[in-house]
């Protein structure tokens, strides 16, 4: 298993690993996703590092509560199921970009 594998260069490796991560991180932080529910009625943006930054909710729900709340858990939980995606992709990508480990990633 690790008879081609070179460890003099595991330190480097970890290096790279670490500064993919953080350029990763910075880089998600900057993105946005947005979710609508109830036909456009409730609009939730998220950000990469999985905060909720803004909640539009059209003034026509404002008088019926359970409906304002079935859609605004809605939407926040598909904002958050895009971010962790996201997330899972960035990992993968980054995580086959190192190589090092032949048949591993």
């Amino acid at each position: 298993m690790f008879e081609n594998m070179d460890f003099s260069k595991m330190g480097e490796m970890l290096q790279k690993a670490q500064e993919e991560a953080k350029k990763m991180q910075e880089e998600s932080a900057g993105k946005e996703f947005t979710s609508k529910s109830g036909g456009g009625l409730i609009k939730v943006t998220g950000n990469g590092n999985g905060e909720i930054i803004d909640i539009e909710i059209d003034d026509s729900l404002l008088e019926d509560k359970d409906a304002l709340q079935i859609l605004l858990i809605s939407a926040i939980n598909d904002v958050m199921k895009m971010i962790e995606e996201d997330k899972k992709m960035a990992a993968s990508k980054m995580l086959g970009g190192l190589g090092g480990f032949p048949g591993q990633f």
